[in-house]
């Protein structure tokens, strides 16, 4: 621009500003000097507008008992009709803005905080997780309920039971007689679940506090606080066997008797590093992994050529396992 201003009274500002290529309105616009704002230039108040005890009166008239509920469109509408005119409906909605209520005036109940459940488990019977899933009956709109048990660390089905409803009384019943066959001892035990009704059952909640055992639950709507049941149905689902209907109650019921009997004792659980979730559930997964190394050492020693990597050795069952592991906190395995 020092150029420009130097070259204008020479040749004229069109033509300098169009040798140097400089715009002519840019050129201009520098030349004038900083813009101030004054009180003299701060915008004034308009006349018409409402006196500052006006707007309360306006404000104190929507957040009344009677109002409160209604769009100021309707609560205009109904002052029109009793002779009273406070102001516009625009001007009704720019005094709410102020206040940040022109979404919701009411004082609603506010959901709960529920706190992400953290549950760590380092051995069998610490932290057990429990769901109730539904298998499909003989006919459209019949089903049988299917309440299982499952231990997080070991994967280990430590009860079952088909009923033909859902009931608090025979959830109760079930995690008394799954407690009993493990031997569970008052303060060794979380029991996490999700939010059915039997789970949030006051007789539930009573033999857990008789147990001695910690009641854990998910948060509302929140599957991945639950996953281990949820993986477990997934698998007795995804079963080649499993038909689209079960005919009666005790074909169901044979069903799920072959079926844990394979998960427990003869499916090979891939977060388990292949072992059975009864090995690892009753502290064989020891001498199993040992048996599995020396296998593999023997293949070593005949064929080192094949094992590009080295001598393979079996990777040893996760330490801990986390139902929701803290940020920062203990790493698995």
């Amino acid at each position: 621009m020092t150029a420009t201003t130097e070259l204008a009274p020479a040749v004229g500002i069109a033509v300098a500003c169009r040798a140097l290529g400089v715009s002519r309105a840019g050129f201009y616009r520098r030349q004038q000097p900083p813009h101030t704002h004054s009180a003299s230039t701060t915008r004034r108040a308009s006349p018409r507008a409402l006196t500052q005890a006006e707007r309360q009166g306006v404000r104190d008239v929507l957040n009344s008992e009677r109002f409160v509920d209604q769009a100021p469109a309707q609560v205009q509408t109904a002052l029109l009709d009793e002779g009273v005119y406070h102001c516009s409906t625009r001007t009704m909605y720019r005094i709410l803005d102020e206040s940040q209520e022109v979404r919701e005036r009411r004082n609603l109940l506010r959901h709960p905080h529920y706190h992400k459940p953290e549950l760590l488990a380092t051995g069998p019977n610490q932290v057990w997780s429990w769901d109730i899933t539904m298998l499909p009956g003989p006919g459209k709109g019949s089903r049988f309920h299917l309440y299982v048990i499952l231990d997080i660390f070991s994967r280990y089905v430590v009860g079952w039971l088909l009923a033909e409803r859902e009931c608090a009384h025979l959830a109760t019943r079930f995690i008394r007689e799954s407690c009993d066959k493990q031997e569970v001892q008052p303060e060794q035990l979380t029991i996490h679940s999700d939010r059915g009704p039997s789970m949030k059952s006051q007789t539930v909640a009573q033999l857990l506090a008789a147990l001695g055992i910690i009641k854990s639950q998910s948060r509302p709507h929140v599957s991945n606080d639950n996953p281990f049941s949820e993986s477990q149905f997934k698998t007795l689902k995804y079963r080649p066997e499993f038909p689209e209907r079960f005919a009666s109650y005790d074909e169901g019921r044979a069903f799920c008797v072959k079926f844990f009997a394979w998960y427990n004792d003869k499916h090979y659980h891939s977060g388990l590093r292949m072992l059975t979730p009864a090995s690892v559930h009753y502290g064989q997964a020891g001498p199993i992994l040992a048996q599995r190394g020396l296998t593999l050492q023997a293949a070593y020693a005949t064929h080192p050529e094949r094992f590009v990597h080295g001598l393979p050795k079996p990777k040893a069952v996760p330490k801990t396992v986390w139902i929701n592991p803290p940020l920062g906190g203990l790493p698995k395995g």
